[in-house]
């Protein structure tokens, strides 16, 4: 088995690891990489959930499942393992702000959220001070040390499973002490490693929903904690003719096309689809499929991983979600951490709320969350 590429270089070098596991494949084989490199590594295992939920497998990756899982594995691999209760700051900073997002009619990235305030700020500093120099997790992008903030993010080397879209928001002084030990590897090939290494999640699936949600759809959470905070409201085509009813903002977002509520239309008519969540209003403004299309967009909360020269327009790729493929873009930084970026070619459901990541290359630039102000042309 091959040792971590990412040791080469670093400095300082890694004394203790910190390997945050969540009981799947990817988190498993980081583990056993960084292990198998002879460095001193210990498991820990984030609680994010309340016991009622925890026993219940609510939780997903952070289930009493998974926390098991995680524990066999680092038994496995004469590691030791930890549990690392950080449910009030998951709550508060990740799942609170997924609700107040959608509350006020944007559309959030809880995954990037919670890697900016709960993985790589809570739990590095408390691992941090139980003495580990660095942690590694089972992203898959690259980090190296160097260029102008000190820290250069990459693409992982799998596209399919490139994780650098949601990393773009970590703290740059934890960016420079974490190891990626699968950002070159590719997906079938940490399986094989998982197998060989008689792991027993080889074959676990991918984790493919919110954390949170517990399986259901997130919009019976918007119900049951939004309850009493919105209400019905007008659907309006673009020329502002009332063409159905809402059942309230929170469970709408730009580029949605089913449960408008809309009066029936002919067999023949062209799908509507919501181009615009308008809070202040209490208002869904639907459209045809070139309704969403934007060539324009600004950034808020702007985050500089590795600074553009000058200050005028600079080409480059943007990312919009977590699996898009980037698209060609102009883009500037203006005052008080925002950005312009111009689309080369019009954009579909470019959501406010939702990153948009820049990209030179394979190399995170920088990233911010799109505005789109109510009323706002940006086609």
């Amino acid at each position: 088995m091959p040792l971590v590429k990412d040791l080469a270089g670093i400095e300082p070098r890694p004394t203790l690891v910190a390997v945050a596991m969540s009981g799947g494949v990817d988190s498993s084989v980081a583990a056993a990489l960084l292990s198998a490199s002879g460095l001193p590594v210990v498991g820990v295992t984030m609680r994010l959930w309340a016991e009622e939920d925890f026993e219940r497998g609510e939780g997903g990756c952070c289930s009493l499942d998974a926390v098991e899982d995680a524990r066999r594995v680092c038994a496995r691999l004469g590691i030791p393992h930890y549990v690392i209760n950080l449910r009030d700051r998951f709550e508060r900073s990740v799942v609170g702000q997924f609700l107040e997002e959608y509350r006020e009619g944007r559309t959030p990235n809880p995954c990037v959220r919670c890697n900016e305030t709960v993985k790589f700020a809570d739990l590095y500093l408390r691992m941090s001070r139980a003495g580990a120099s660095h942690l590694a997790t089972g992203h898959y992008a690259q980090v190296e040390q160097g260029g102008a903030t000190g820290v250069v993010l990459r693409r992982g080397r799998d596209p399919r499973k490139d994780q650098s879209y949601t990393l773009y928001r970590t703290p740059l002084e934890v960016l420079r002490r974490c190891l990626f030990p699968l950002g070159s590897l590719e997906k079938p090939r940490v399986r094989e490693l998982a197998g060989a290494l008689g792991l027993g999640v080889a074959a676990k699936p991918d984790s493919q929903e919110l954390c949170f949600v517990g399986g259901g759809d997130h919009r019976e959470l918007l119900a049951r904690e939004l309850a009493g905070s919105f209400s019905e409201g007008p659907v309006v085509d673009r020329q502002g003719v009332l063409v159905g009813r809402h059942r309230g903002v929170p469970f709408y977002t730009v580029g949605q096309r089913h449960g408008l509520g809309l009066s029936p239309r002919r067999p023949d008519a062209d799908p509507v689809y919501v181009y615009e969540v308008d809070r202040a209003r209490n208002t869904l403004r639907v459209g045809p499929w070139s309704s969403l299309l934007r060539a324009r967009c600004a950034l808020s909360r702007v985050v500089v991983l590795a600074p553009p020269p000058g200050r005028g327009w600079h080409r480059g790729l943007a990312q919009l979600r977590a699996h898009a493929k980037p698209t060609p873009v102009s883009w500037r930084l203006i005052p008080r951490e925002r950005a312009e970026v111009r689309f080369s070619t019009p954009q579909v459901a470019v959501s406010p709320g939702q990153s948009l990541v820049l990209y030179d290359g394979d190399q995170v630039v920088a990233g911010g969350e799109i505005q789109v102000e109510s009323g706002e042309e940006c086609d």
